[in-house]
């Protein structure tokens, strides 16, 4: 199911998307730019609410982790 949506944009622009419409199907083309924008906005708030997730972590020495490596590697 879909739905409609209108923006309104300069007449110059709409007449110059007209002289092209036999090269361009403007929906299909601005409908790829929204799903591919949604995309890259949905990315961004993921990856800053893991920043915000992270920053309350608490801090560790420095060196733990490659501790930590090596007592797993000796205990087999």
């Amino acid at each position: 199911m879909s739905v409609v949506i209108s923006i309104r944009i300069p007449k110059k622009l709409k007449e110059r998307m007209d002289s092209l419409r036999d090269m361009v199907n403007w929906s299909e083309e601005i409908r790829k730019f929204l799903q591919n924008k949604v995309k890259e906005y949905h990315r961004k708030k993921v990856i800053s609410e893991l920043h915000k997730i992270i920053e309350g972590f608490p801090e560790v020495e420095r060196g733990t982790a490659a501790k930590y490596v090596r007592e797993d590697r000796d205990s087999h």
